[in-house]
């Protein structure tokens, strides 16, 4: 029977690549956010707080392990209702509310200027941040995702206070020309949209669905947590890890997959593991027909590694 394995170590050229399979589903770049929503499974905890937070129009701080959920759950509150592309801000150390609200290429404009009065094209050197494009005037609201905000930077909760309590910004370089400027500027949106923004004011219609996501490695200002709502998202229990593995690979997998489920319950509980490395383990099984069972387990164990440098198998 032919190896699952494409690369040989030979150093002896082949086309072996041709017998690569279809990607896993989670790793399916051609499906889109769609395929990520549409597999994820919520708990009625989950449902209860998300729609709290859709009818008090307030912010979802969703804490929890690596790999329990946190960022999938936007995408699949975006899937069911149909709100379109989620608007994703990936937080580091270094981000500003200045960066998720808008850029201002002024040196791009200066350059472009040589000398002339260009105030009728300034729309086209201002781009408009995932936060930013998530206030845009619009009939339903937009899903953004502010993903671990616990990276960054101390006043950066507190600076989004403001435009979560009044929803709205003002873009400076608009505001103070106004009175020389059209009604409305054409800007570009961070999906690649084109707004109007008049007299240089974003004013939101629909409130959107705000995700904040946090691996608990910090603690936020109270006056930040009083204005968003918390959910804690818990580890999957085996049940629960076993109708993940249906929804990604289907239910004809569950026989094969017990063992593996069992011996990655058994490691989570000594050290910290993500539920996507349980789903490589088990994806990676089903390729290896004509494997010897040790070889499994030596896989298995190189996959379903601890995320801490400190725990060992």
């Amino acid at each position: 029977m032919t190896s699952w394995k494409i690369f040989q170590g030979t150093e002896e050229p082949h086309d072996g690549i041709k017998r690569l399979p279809d990607p896993p589903s989670w790793r399916d770049f051609r499906r889109g956010q769609e395929k990520r929503g549409a597999t994820y499974k919520s708990t009625g905890e989950e449902v209860d707080l998300v729609n709290a937070a859709l009818y008090l129009r307030r912010p979802l701080l969703v804490t929890g392990k690596p790999g329990t959920g946190k960022t999938s759950l936007a995408y699949a509150v975006a899937n069911e209702l149909q709100l379109g592309e989620v608007l994703r801000w990936n937080i580091t150390t270094r981000s500003t509310l200045q960066e998720g609200l808008y850029r201002y290429d002024a040196i791009g404009r200066f350059q472009d200027a040589q000398g002339k009065d260009n105030l009728s094209e300034i729309g086209r050197y201002i781009q408009i941040g995932p936060l930013g494009t998530a206030f845009i005037s619009s009939d339903r609201p937009r899903v953004l995702l502010i993903d671990e905000i616990d990276k960054s930077d101390i006043d950066l909760p507190n600076d989004l206070l403001n435009i979560f309590e009044e929803g709205w910004f003002e873009i400076p370089e608009l505001a103070r020309i106004s009175d020389r400027l059209p009604k409305e500027v054409t800007v570009r949106t961070h999906d690649q949209k084109f707004a109007n923004v008049s007299l240089g004011k974003v004013q939101c219609k629909a409130f959107p669905f705000v995700v904040m996501t946090s691996n608990g490695e910090r603690e936020f200002p109270p006056a930040f947590l009083r204005r968003c709502l918390r959910l804690d998202l818990k580890e999957p229990n085996k049940d629960e890890l076993t109708e993940i593995v249906i929804a990604h690979l289907g239910e004809d997998i569950v026989e094969k997959a017990k063992y593996i489920i069992d011996k990655f319950i058994k490691l989570r509980d000594k050290g910290q593991l993500a539920t996507d490395q349980l789903l490589n383990a088990i994806y990676l099984l089903t390729r290896q027909k004509s494997t010897a069972t040790s070889e499994q387990e030596k896989l298995t164990e190189k996959i379903l590694q601890y995320l801490s440098d400190s725990e060992e198998l």
